[in-house]
């Protein structure tokens, strides 16, 4: 099995403009991404795919592997569709180019579902991490995700679900928007037309969802730490200093 990880790369981002080529630690937030990613040593290949030459140079003067993406694109996964096109591999990862601090155990369970799934049920994986917190749970930019009893997924919302009517030990799931993708699946689902529902949450997952494409949800103790304001960029360039 052919694993590629691929890293979706926009200068400029609407919350923090180009974050990615801030400095944390003397290395840009892309290029230590870029590296923690390769590091792994779980990937046959690890791509760079950025709408931005300055980007590009950056991965490809430090010895690493970019493509420039020739279209603008509405999210990661059509960005790296375009990219993946031509490359032969069976899985596809979709890591986040701002979270720098990537956890190894965490990207290999994500592909041990594969390499369990003899009868091809797994069109995508995806991560989940248990959250209690209230203000976490009700907080809108958290993506919540319900599950089946074998841990599919069955709807991702930035509401609070499922909602604690009577019982009080209702478990919240928080998605990381790490996933994992059949090759095939991943070109399907994102010629796919937006649905009503991605429309409303804005959420592309729920296109997924909405038609058939099954999506295995895989704990993980481990919350990512991404960088999507210039207080995350300080958080992360303390926690640099203290390792």
């Amino acid at each position: 099995m052919k694993v590629t990880a691929m890293i979706p790369a926009r200068l400029e981002a609407t919350r923090f403009p180009r974050k990615l080529m801030q400095d944390l630690g003397g290395i840009t937030v892309i290029l230590r991404t870029y590296e923690a990613t390769k590091n792994t040593n779980l990937f046959d290949e690890v791509y760079v795919v950025t709408d931005s030459k300055l980007i590009f140079d950056e991965i490809t003067k430090n010895g690493g592997k970019a493509i420039m993406s020739n279209k603008n694109h509405e999210s990661g996964s059509d960005r790296i569709a375009e990219a993946i096109q031509k490359i032969e591999t069976d899985i596809v990862i979709n890591v986040q180019g701002d979270e720098p601090f990537t956890d190894e155990q965490s990207l290999r369970d994500l592909l041990a579902v594969f390499k369990d799934d003899n009868t091809s049920k797994i069109d995508i994986a995806s991560l989940m991490f248990e959250i209690s917190d209230t203000d976490e749970i009700n907080n809108p930019n958290n993506v919540k995700v319900v599950v089946d009893s074998v841990d599919f997924a069955m709807y991702f919302s930035r509401s609070p679900i499922p909602f604690p009517r009577e019982v009080k030990t209702a478990k919240y799931y928080k998605h990381i928007g790490i996933y994992a993708f059949r090759k095939e699946i991943l070109l399907k689902v994102t010629q796919l037309p937006m649905t009503i529902l991605e429309q409303t949450e804005k959420l592309e997952q729920l296109r997924f969802l909405e038609n058939g494409v099954t999506i295995k949800m895989v704990k993980t103790t481990q919350q990512p730490i991404g960088i999507d304001t210039p207080e995350d960029l300080n958080k992360a360039r303390k926690m640099l200093a203290k390792n």
